[in-house]
């Protein structure tokens, strides 16, 4: 059986790393169109995971390359309620932390690489030509693949406003706004379903710790005040009204919506302050909708304490491989790491019909 060893799991760029879901999907759409989207086909919300608290390895295009990364949105407004934040880690002091999971300004906004209004379009437009004469004269001045790739993918952003439009979130009613929560997850999953609109192809929403460890998801403590006064409503809100707000359009059923963690939490609470749960990855939960998936089903049973699984056990793999089938990819289908190697997409994964319509 593969083992992660802490030094894969702790390095960004270890070569090791399988690319993510949505870079794969850019990868492969790249293959059948090279041309740079205005909306990119991997973006992810609200900010690059990690950045409020550490960088970690994940969402990343890993031996694809970085120019399969996810384009992320930035906001950088704080939350309008402060809480006490307490780790339970003896080396971290508590901290009074404005989180925005918890609470946002109708007026805050995601930030995007739309192109500065203080530069003028025809002024824009110049310099680009510009560039594209020196290329043709200096064609030596021309990078690798790569870098090329980046840039194209910058020049598109710069040049079209749609991606700047999606993740503008103000010109929905705010009757709208208010159902998926007037907080930072519940306005990131407003401005996914924009993004899809708009032609995004895959679009990642994350509730990443922020400004200190075990926060977030991570209830190593506190949990049952986080559960009750902060995830649960915020989750519950956004979730639901991104699922009625996508029937209503007429997406859901071209649209995978899937809501899954990294691991589980241990079945019996550790005895801390409002009780906690630590990591535990032997069962846990996902939800599914939309986009092939099959409606109103559970699937699968774990023992009386939630500790291991008792029926229809599946990997994390299998998942991978079921939505890679969903969005028209061959899980089967051969990609190279930075060696030449052929990998299947998919992994050992495989597709799982107690999933699906």
């Amino acid at each position: 059986m593969p083992t992660t060893d802490l030094q894969l799991e702790g390095n960004l760029r270890d070569p090791r790393h399988w690319p993510f879901l949505g870079s794969v999907v850019d990868y492969f759409c790249e293959q059948s169109d090279s041309a740079p989207p205005p909306v990119p086909r991997n973006f992810g919300l609200p900010f690059p995971i990690g950045s409020k608290r550490r960088s970690k390895p994940g969402p990343f295009g890993a031996f694809l390359g970085a120019a399969y990364d996810p384009i992320w949105s930035e906001f950088r407004s704080p939350g309008t309620r402060e809480v006490l934040r307490d780790s339970g880690a003896p080396d971290v002091p508590t901290r009074v932390i404005a989180d925005p999971y918890l609470g946002i300004l109708p007026t805050d906004r995601f930030e995007s690489t739309a192109a500065d209004d203080r530069v003028p379009r025809d002024q824009l437009q110049g310099r680009l030509s510009l560039l594209d004469q020196l290329e043709r004269l200096r064609p030596e001045l021309i990078a690798e693949k790569p870098f090329q790739r980046h840039r194209a993918v910058a020049r598109s952003l710069l040049t079209s406003r749609r991606l700047h439009d999606a993740l503008d979130v103000q010109r929905e009613p705010p009757k709208q706004r208010e159902r998926y929560g007037m907080t930072l997850f519940g306005q990131s999953c407003l401005a996914a379903r924009r993004l899809l609109e708009a032609g995004g192809k895959f679009v990642t929403v994350c509730w990443d710790e922020y400004g200190l460890v075990n926060t977030g998801w991570d209830t190593h403590i506190h949990m049952r005040s986080r559960l009750k006064d902060e995830l649960g409503p915020g989750l519950d809100n956004a979730f639901a009204s991104l699922l009625e707000d996508l029937d209503a359009r007429g997406l859901l059923d071209d649209t995978a919506v899937v809501v899954l963690s990294e691991h589980g939490r241990t079945p019996k609470i550790q005895q801390v302050s409002e009780g906690g749960r630590d990591h535990w990855s032997r069962a846990y939960s996902a939800l599914f909708a939309g986009g092939g998936f099959a409606r109103g089903r559970v699937v699968g049973r774990t023992d009386h304490i939630a500790g291991d699984v008792a029926d229809i056990p599946f990997s994390p793999k299998d998942i991978i491989a079921t939505v890679l089938h969903l969005l028209g990819i061959d899980p089967q289908r051969e990609i190279h790491d930075q060696f030449g190697r052929p990998f299947a997409v998919g992994g050992e994964g495989r597709v799982r019909g107690e999933l699906l319509i």
